[in-house]
């Protein structure tokens, strides 16, 4: 569970293999004399919690933080107004995706900073959310990242599952990090498994996913249609690069047999964000929906999917406590997710704040986003 490594200068506690702890060899040796190891890593103010698997500094987000777990698209919980709420424990990937939304992995030029969220404090929050939701609600496991990486992943699901009015765990995952071992852990208590599997081919998977085995995909495939979860394989279609590929995953995910209650596939459009990593041009919707339809006339297999599908419908959405265009002051706690941004709290929301003013001090931004309650604002 905890690592002890010892470090030219520091100090290097490592738990749960993501979370690394460092502590100055000179601080940490007048501090044992007095403190139990434990404390010293929970209250010394000199050390640096980093994400072991980019490098980055780690926020851990609990709730003595005073960081609260809505109005943040990296961390948190995510209400779009539906009855599918995305909960979001942990940034970072293993992974380097050429294609990747929120540019995430090691080689990441846009994100500075990393969050974990304490698993308790996510389940209160999460329970108060669901009961204002009501019954029949999908809690899908997402993120900026890879979400198996949360080190608490196996405790966490089972908590979830209790919680009244949740009947679906869903989790997005590369499946680089599942098991026989973790999903024989899991299965009792995650509904479905969201694959993402862009290529059968082991050169071209790499290309397109930086370090990445594809044939242990392929294992954790079947592995998981073995298990009591469902498995939805979902590609993402990029343009002259896997164009090929992509029937032979339709055949391979009903070879298989994914989609034992929900559909087999759901093949993503690649679309270039803001912040996101650029791999050519995206296909137009037009022409990527009338291939979508020429593959399901040919494989007998739907392909363009409605939320119907998922049981997702319209449900009442949290209040937003901030109107775009607004003027607010608030105080910087913590580093923000990318380059160049601070993360404030301010009426019970954590809210990322294009500014670079440092940690402690208090800014006055405008608003410029509050849909689906994620707040952002600018330094005026």
């Amino acid at each position: 569970m905890l690592k002890e490594i010892e470090g030219k200068d520091e100090k290097i506690f490592i738990l749960r293999n993501i979370i690394e702890i460092r502590i100055p060899k000179n601080v940490y040796a007048k501090l044992e004399k007095k403190y139990s190891k434990e404390y010293i890593i929970s209250y010394c103010n000199a050390k640096r919690v980093l994400n072991r698997i980019t490098g980055r500094e780690l926020v851990f987000v609990t709730r003595e933080s005073g960081i609260p777990l809505l109005g943040h698209s990296a961390f948190g919980i995510i209400d779009r107004g539906t009855n599918l709420l995305q909960v979001r424990c942990v940034t970072g990937c293993n992974l380097n995706c050429i294609f990747c939304s929120v540019d995430e992995g090691k080689k990441s030029r846009t994100r500075k900073t990393d969050y974990i969220v304490d698993p308790d404090y996510m389940i209160e929050e999460l329970e108060k959310v669901v009961e204002f939701k009501g019954e029949g609600v999908e809690v899908h496991l997402d993120g900026q990242g890879e979400p198996m990486l949360y080190p608490y992943f196996e405790y966490f699901v089972e908590k979830v599952s209790r919680i009244k009015g949740v009947g679906v765990i869903s989790v997005q995952s590369n499946g680089t990090l599942l098991n026989e071992e973790r999903i024989s852990e899991i299965e009792d208590y995650v509904t479905r498994v969201n694959l993402s599997l862009s290529s059968l081919d082991p050169e071209l998977a790499k290309k397109l996913h930086g370090p990445y085995n594809v044939s242990k995909v392929r294992e954790v495939a079947e592995m998981v249609v073995n298990s009591k979860m469902d498995l939805l394989i979902a590609p993402v279609w990029v343009p002259g690069y896997n164009d090929e590929e992509i029937p032979k995953i339709i055949e391979f995910a009903l070879e298989i047999g994914a989609g034992k209650k929900y559909p087999p596939l759901g093949i993503q459009k690649y679309i270039p964000y803001r912040f996101g990593r650029k791999a050519g041009k995206s296909m137009p919707f037009r022409e990527f929906y009338a291939r979508l339809a020429e593959y399901e006339k040919e494989y007998g297999v739907k392909l363009i999917l409605k939320p119907e599908d998922f049981g997702m419908e319209k449900r009442e959405k949290l209040s937003c406590p901030f109107r775009k265009g607004e003027v607010v002051r608030a105080k910087i706690v913590a580093e923000g997710r990318l380059v160049g941004e601070k993360l404030c709290v301010a009426r019970g929301r954590s809210v990322a704040v294009v500014t670079e003013k440092r940690v402690g001090e208090v800014v006055e931004f405008e608003v410029v986003r509050t849909k689906d309650g994620i707040v952002v604002g600018i330094e005026r």
